[in-house]
């Protein structure tokens, strides 16, 4: 590379990181309830997309007579939920905008990112998210050998009153928990400053990592709220995350704004 290259070669500019307290998790959890209220048909049609694939996913496992894998796949199914949360971005944007919603602009919107550094992001989320699988087998075959259930209630019972089962649970939980941070950490900010902004995205995960490690408090009661709402919203045959997905997806496009500096 000659004197002149090197000279001319900028790296970019990363938005400024904030510093946030509860506060402003209470505040993006708020706003993302409202969004919903303000334009609900629009939170519970991308909402519907995480129903039908939970449920397709369970139809599968169940085709395959692998029932019991819908516990540790529905835990990992929310991970890959930031980059289905894209339409619920551009909606939040324009509320707060004052912007018309109009259903072909967000989605050409939606389809348009596979031409931007967003689509690259889908490989990362869709990549750990296997990682998430695999590990979960590769324990299973470690701590309980290869040995498959009949049931839901034989799995549970399995990995809660058995010895290896207990170290299956503790270590799956540990490993699990790693995974689950770099997903979250990678991707919270990421997502919506992809969106928000021209910027690449190995640049928007070192910002993403950068506003979770500075906010460690704040930023690990956002994601743990995510996991208890979710959990909770997919134990009516995954019919919950209707609404609870949308209004996180909302949330987390306020929490953005509010941990770095936007485009607007």
């Amino acid at each position: 590379m000659s004197e002149q290259s090197k000279t001319a070669y900028q790296p970019p500019k990363l938005p400024a990181v904030k510093s946030i307290t509860f506060d402003h998790v209470r505040a993006a959890l708020l706003a993302g309830w409202q969004d919903f209220l303000k334009a609900p048909i629009y939170g519970l049609v991308f909402g519907g997309f995480y129903v039908v694939g939970g449920l397709l996913i369970w139809a599968g496992l169940m085709l395959y007579n692998m029932p019991w894998m819908i516990i540790p796949v529905a835990i990992g199914f929310p991970l890959v939920g930031p980059f289905v949360a894209v339409g619920l971005y551009e909606v939040s944007r324009r509320l707060l905008d004052g912007k018309p919603l109009i259903w072909r602009e967000i989605f050409l919107l939606i389809l348009g990112q596979r031409e931007r550094q967003l689509g690259w992001m889908a490989f990362v989320v869709l990549f750990i998210f296997w990682v998430w699988i695999y590990q979960i087998r590769l324990l299973l075959a470690l701590f309980l050998g290869f040995k498959s259930f009949s049931s839901i209630g034989e799995f549970v019972s399995v990995i809660t009153t058995t010895p290896e089962g207990i170290g299956f649970l503790i270590v799956g939980t540990l490993v699990g928990a790693g995974i689950a941070f770099v997903l979250y950490a990678s991707t919270v900010v990421a997502m919506p400053l992809l969106m928000d902004r021209d910027i690449d995205f190995v640049s928007a995960i070192i910002v993403s990592f950068k506003s979770v490690l500075s906010n460690l408090v704040p930023m690990l009661g956002f994601a743990l709220i995510v996991g208890v709402l979710t959990t909770i919203a997919m134990v009516p045959a995954f019919l919950g995350l209707l609404i609870v997905l949308p209004v996180l997806g909302h949330a987390t496009w306020h929490l953005y704004g509010q941990v770095v500096e936007t485009s607007t």
